[in-house]
């Protein structure tokens, strides 16, 4: 069994490590990427399934040429050659990935590549989001019965709805929607996390993020507003460039990251009243009601021989009231708590 659905199940969130293209086109270094993400605490690893041909064509038109950010210069069909995992390596990379102790999760991107995850015994799917859109897809997906964690980054209402009905109409209704801003990276003031708990009213689905920005501050943000699921791109070290080396963070950032959501989950706990172990050792230095003179049996109890003073050694300030201008039933002490049979409670 995944460790996603059992960790979903019990309120866990569920951290995946997006390895894309961070192997920079050798196996070995996809091998360490599985290696270290486990180490760093990574739930899952996840590539993406394409090939150039299935994504784009060969073109080198204006409309296939990127301008600015962190591909400025390819065309489409060049940087998709140059950022796909070999489709050879990735049964092996499941492998390792179960040796490894985490998920193996891939993100198909059109049925060629569904068929071929299917092959190597693929346990459930990732939608991109820039394949939202994609109904023909998405239905594909949704007919392989297997539990679907979907972005849904540049989505309006109604894409993401089309979406999730794509996937209840072939009665697959096991859908996890990420949040996602798609800017490479992505700016703090774009993410708009406050949409997580809007969407899992809205859509009645579990809801996580995919993220993009800079450091450990959206993921933390993320659990404490209820998302089940944090994506994070990772690599080896911003040393071995790749098309998403520039938003991709390295293990030892991953590593923090993953300690600080799961310090979040520590911190969010649950909802209660009941007083923790360290808190009853405190309730000795409340205030409560003390004999500050030496007060006879019958003598009447004034503002000048009872006072509310810490530690509890006495009935709690709220009899104070209550008891002020009657006579006491005992005598008292300089320090002596005030004692319960004074009030009218029993």
């Amino acid at each position: 069994m995944i460790k996603y659905k059992d960790m979903i199940e019990n309120g866990k969130v569920y951290i995946i490590a997006e390895m894309s293209a961070n192997h920079a086109g050798k196996k070995d270094l996809a091998y360490e990427i599985i290696e270290k993400a486990a180490e760093a605490g990574a739930d899952c690893v996840k590539i993406q399934t394409y090939t150039a041909d299935t994504l784009t064509i060969d073109c080198d038109a204006e409309p296939y040429r990127i301008h600015g950010g962190l591909w400025d210069g390819y065309n489409y069909y060049k940087l998709y050659q140059e950022a796909m995992t070999p489709w050879e390596w990735q049964a092996d990379l499941k492998k390792k990935c179960e040796r490894c102790g985490v998920d193996f999760l891939s993100t198909p991107f059109d049925n060629t590549a569904v068929d071929f995850l299917e092959e190597i015994g693929i346990e459930f799917y990732k939608i991109a989001s820039f394949e939202l859109v994609d109904i023909p897809l998405i239905e594909y997906v949704a007919s392989k019965h297997k539990p679907i964690i979907m972005s849904v980054g540049m989505g309006s209402l109604e894409e993401i709805q089309d979406a999730l009905e794509a996937c209840y109409r072939h009665d697959n209704h096991d859908v996890t929607l990420l949040k996602c801003c798609s800017q490479y990276p992505a700016q703090f003031e774009d993410m708009n996390l406050a949409t997580i708990p809007d969407m899992r009213r809205r859509f009645g689905v579990n809801v996580g993020l995919s993220d993009h920005s800079p450091g450990s501050l959206g993921p933390v943000i993320a659990t404490a507003l209820g998302a089940v699921v944090i994506e994070k791109h990772v690599c080896l070290g911003h040393e071995i460039e790749t098309p998403d080396s520039g938003f991709s963070m390295t293990m030892d950032e991953f590593a923090q990251m993953v300690q600080d959501v799961r310090d979040t989950e520590t911190v969010l706990g649950k909802a209660t009243y009941d007083l923790t172990v360290h808190e009853k050792s405190g309730l000795k230095f409340r205030r409560s009601l003390v004999a500050v003179q030496d007060i006879a049996e019958g003598e009447v109890f004034t503002k000048d021989n009872v006072r509310s003073i810490r530690p509890a050694v006495g009935i709690k300030p709220k009899y104070y009231d209550e008891i002020i201008g009657k006579k006491s039933k005992k005598a008292y002490r300089f320090g002596e708590g005030i004692d319960k049979k004074e009030t009218g409670s029993k």
